[in-house]
């Protein structure tokens, strides 16, 4: 038995159809990808990347809610997030555009 991606602690109707759409379509499947993963493939299906939908899927993988990440742990994500977001979505931009991207000068490549 397979339990829906909206089961998961912090995880409702849109993250689930957003996951859908990158061929994740079970709580257990995106348990054994793992946050990481899961959000890559996430963004190289076209979900937009931000900061705060990626720790609260971490969060909510770890059944923890979703304002418990904080300081240190919250620091440590968004390195993660950025090296997820470097390698899944900024793909073939240059240094420059990404930090014209990061800053919101340019549109987001696509």
């Amino acid at each position: 038995m397979s339990d829906p991606v909206s089961s998961i602690r912090n995880l409702g109707p849109a993250f689930e159809a957003s996951c859908a759409r990158a061929g994740i379509h079970s709580a257990q499947e995106l348990h054994a990808l793992g946050a990481d993963a899961a959000y890559a493939r996430l963004l190289e299906t076209g979900t937009q990347p931000h900061f705060i939908g990626y720790y609260v899927l971490v969060m909510g993988l770890q059944g923890r809610p979703w304002n418990d990440c904080k300081g240190k742990e919250k620091d440590a994500l968004r390195v993660r997030f950025d090296a997820i977001k470097a390698a899944s979505h900024d793909k073939g931009r240059s240094d420059f555009e990404a930090a014209l991207d990061k800053i919101g000068v340019i549109d987001r490549k696509r």
